[in-house]
Parts: structure tokens; sequence; C-alpha cells
């Protein structure tokens, strides 16, 4: 066994602080409250194939040593009785892990495509809103010897960076790693409904004088100065509307809005150093000829109907994430702009994507959404997902793209090989993920199966259009 050596005792000591935020920030807290899948679903799932198949007492093992570094995962989530203010983490006094995580194993020949399959019935599937918001199956049986890990989790947990933040440190670095010792944690305070709303009004209490202050320091210098008060205001205010509404774009007659009640799971990998010169040669950025990729897929499946395609409205997480924030959670805002689907050439397509990214990230209004949230989460729920659901479905695409583990790592002793994440549809008819692993790049694409009926024929486009930018490298 190898022994632990000080940089896996440092992460595991940072893992402490993982998720350490009593109260949902106000992003979790609208997400939370606005849920109601599948169809207005933000739960995804995280796909890991591992390169051999543990045993089930040791999958049971590894999870109750990182339940206990990690107290997060044994935590639920209490509504206060009023909307005075944000949910808030409390442990669960009945943890049950049989509930949390299952084990199956695939009838022959244990394809990934039966993998998926399980993925998407466990997509759909809504979470207990009264215990720790994560379910997990560990599947066993898959072809040449492997396994995989299904996470199902509420985004209240954590977005792709929070997840990097937590693989990266609880997943060991050596096959035959000798777990660290990990006491049971110090108990979190517990909280009820009513105790949260009264913190509720205490939070109130502390930030309305913050916002009346901000208010009349706003009104002093309008007095002072009315013309560029309201020239400011104006601008800001053209900035909301470019970014919470794109340009309108031609209509798809493939693309209309669906149920979002079906989902559909499928993936692409490719290797980062060729996405990477790909998007480089353009003068662009992974990102870049990632979504370029997916774009040109989109091309590809309407040229296979015989439909013409403009540019498409779609929605794409920005981290605001600083190097100061607790680590887990959520730090991220919504981009909504029109994407240059309507682009033929995959490296005119990637610069013009370039220019869209930089012409929205420096908009004004960027984060508005964190701007107006916390107020919006004071309103009652209908309302506030009424709001939601008009700008959510203001896109037909959301992409995302993050760095992931970039180290080999290893999972109950098992080498963990890839990691595909399949986001909501939160008012989408399809997400698609990047999330590097060591040098490779794994991409969880979810559709609308009724948006999608010919899966097989839209896997087939977007492999065309990754393999259309990687011919640029």
């Amino acid at each position: 066994m190898s022994e632990p050596d000080d940089l896996t005792r440092q992460a595991h000591e940072e893992l402490r602080s993982w998720g350490s935020e009593g109260a949902l920030n106000a992003l979790d807290s609208l997400m939370w409250r606005t849920e109601r899948p599948p169809s207005d679903s933000w739960t995804g799932v995280v796909l890991d194939v591992l390169g051999t198949s543990p045993s089930w007492e040791h999958m049971q093992a590894a999870h109750r040593w990182a339940l206990r570094l990690v107290p997060r995962f044994g935590e639920k989530v209490v509504d206060p009785a009023l909307p005075t203010g944000p949910p808030r983490w409390t442990p669960d006094p009945d943890f049950d892990l049989d509930h949390h995580l299952q084990h199956v194993t695939l009838d022959a020949p244990g394809t990934m495509k039966q993998v998926l399959e399980l993925a998407e019935q466990l997509g759909v599937r809504p979470l207990d809103r009264g215990r720790p918001p994560w379910r997990a199956v560990f599947v066993d049986g898959l072809e040449g010897g492997r396994s995989a890990y299904l996470l199902q989790a509420h985004h209240v947990v954590m977005d792709g960076a929070a997840a990097t933040q937590l693989f990266s440190r609880i997943l060991d670095r050596a096959q035959d790693a000798e777990s660290v010792a990990v006491e049971e944690p110090a108990p979190r305070p517990a909280v009820n409904r009513l105790q949260a709303t009264g913190r509720g009004l205490a939070w109130q209490g502390s930030a309305v004088p913050g916002f009346v202050s901000k208010v009349a320091d706003a009104a002093g210098k309008a007095v002072a100065d009315p013309l560029t008060a309201w020239n400011g205001a104006a601008a800001y205010a053209r900035s909301v509307a470019r970014v919470a509404r794109p340009t309108p774009s031609a209509e798809s007659g493939l693309l209309q809005p669906g149920p979002r009640t079906t989902w559909r799971f499928g993936v692409l990998e490719c290797d980062l150093a060729d996405i990477k010169k790909a998007g480089k040669s353009a003068g662009g950025t992974v990102n870049d000829a990632f979504v370029s990729a997916i774009l040109g897929g989109l091309r590809h499946y309407h040229a296979e109907h015989d439909a013409e395609l403009g540019d498409v409205p779609i929605s794409m997480p920005v981290s605001v994430r600083r190097d100061d924030d607790p680590m887990g959670g959520n730090r991220f805002t919504g981009a909504f702009f029109a994407a240059p689907s309507g682009v033929a050439d995959p490296a005119d397509r990637i610069r013009a994507m370039r220019e869209r990214v930089a012409q929205v990230r420096a908009e004004p209004a960027l984060d508005f959404l964190n701007t107006v949230i916390p107020f919006m989460n004071l309103a009652p729920t209908p309302v506030v997902s009424t709001a939601i659901t008009a700008l959510a479905t203001s896109a037909t695409l959301t992409t995302s793209c993050w760095p992931g583990v970039p180290f080999p790592t290893y999972f109950a002793g098992a080498p963990f090989e890839r990691m595909f994440v399949f986001g909501p549809l939160p008012g989408t008819s399809m997400c698609a993920a990047l999330c590097t692993h060591v040098d490779t790049c794994c991409i969880g694409i979810n559709v609308d199966g009724d948006v999608f009926p010919d899966t097989d024929v839209l896997w087939a486009s977007l492999q065309k259009g990754l393999d259309d930018v990687l011919a640029l490298a």
C-alpha cells in the first residue's frame, strides 16, 4: 500500500471546507425554488468510466470514508416556512447510505449504450427533496472488465469548477493508495423551517440597510450629475436587454421547444491538444472550438433533414468564481447570445464565436442575474418561476466548458478514465458540456428526445461537426 503523502493530506484537509456555507446563495436558492422536474430540472448526471471493476464492498467503504471527509453530502436543504431568505443546509438525522448508493450489474454484452440508457432513466427521476439531493449508482458488467459510476446531483450541490475541486482532492493518485484515517466531522448546527425563517429575517435586517445605502449613494450622485447618471442607467438597461434576450435569429423548424421530459444522452471525446490547436489556428480558445463543433453538428443534422439553420440562441454559464471564494457550491452567471451556427466554414465559425463571446463578456450587465436574484427570491415562487422560465426558454442550446482533473486518479482502486457530465434542460432543447480529464476532452450531450427523435442521426452529425473542427489542427 502507498502511504499518503503531504500533498494528499493537504488536499483532504482542504475538503473539510468544501460545501461549508450554511445557506444557499442567491443563485442556488433560485434553482432550488423553481425546479419542477423533469421539464424544469436543475439536476444533472455525471458518468465516470472506471478501467476495472472494484468490489461492491470497496465502493461502499469509499463512500463512507468520503462522507466523513465532505459532510455536505450528508446534508439536506431546508426551506424557510415563509420566503424571508434563502433555504439552508442542515445535517440529515436520518441519513442512510443505502438510499443514496445503489448497485446494478449490466446484462451482457455490457455496452456503453446500456450505461447511457441507465443514466437517462436516472436523470429524469426526481430527487427526494427531504433528503440530501444526490444519488449514485455503481454499474459493473461493462465490457472490457470495466465499470461505471453514475452520480445524480442537484445543481445546488456544485457547479463544474466545484466538481473539479472535489474530484481532484478526494480521488486517489495511486492505485494502491492507503486511505487516510478521517475522524467523524464536528456536528454542524441543525436548522428547521422556523429557524430558517428567523435567519432569513435577520438576513433582511442586515441586507436591506446596505441596499438602501447604495440607493441613497446613487441618488446623491444622480442629483449632483443627473445627465451622467441617466446615461449610465440607460446604458446598463440596454446591456441588460442584450444579455437577457439575444438577437433574434431565424427559427428552425427542427428546434422548436419540446416538453423536456424525455432525456437522451450521447458522448463524444477528443484529445485536448488537438482541439486546443484547432481553436488556436482560428484565433480561438478550446471553448470556442468546442461550441463551434456543436454548432457544426447541428448544421450537419439540419442538412440530413434538408433544412436550413441560421444562428441559434445560446445560453452559456460564465464563471465568476474568485480564488478566495469558499470551495463547492455555484459561482457563475448566465450569458445569452446568438451563436454563429449560420456560419458554414469551421474556422470562420470559431472566429465569429470568439468575437461574440468577447462582446458578451464585456457587457456591463453580464452579471445582472446575480444582482437581481436576491430580490427575486423574496417574491412568490410562481412569479419567480414564470420569470426564469421566460429567460431560460430564450435559448435553444446550452453549452458549458471547464477544466477537469489534470492528473491520473483512482476511485476505489479502479483507474478513473473518463468523466462525462450531462447537464439538465431548463428551457433548452440541448445541453452540451465539455470537461477535460487529464489529456482528453469528455463531451456529454443531453437532448430533448421529443425534439430530436432520431438521436442516431444527431450523434453522427455532432461527430462530423467535431471532426470538421479537429481537421483545423
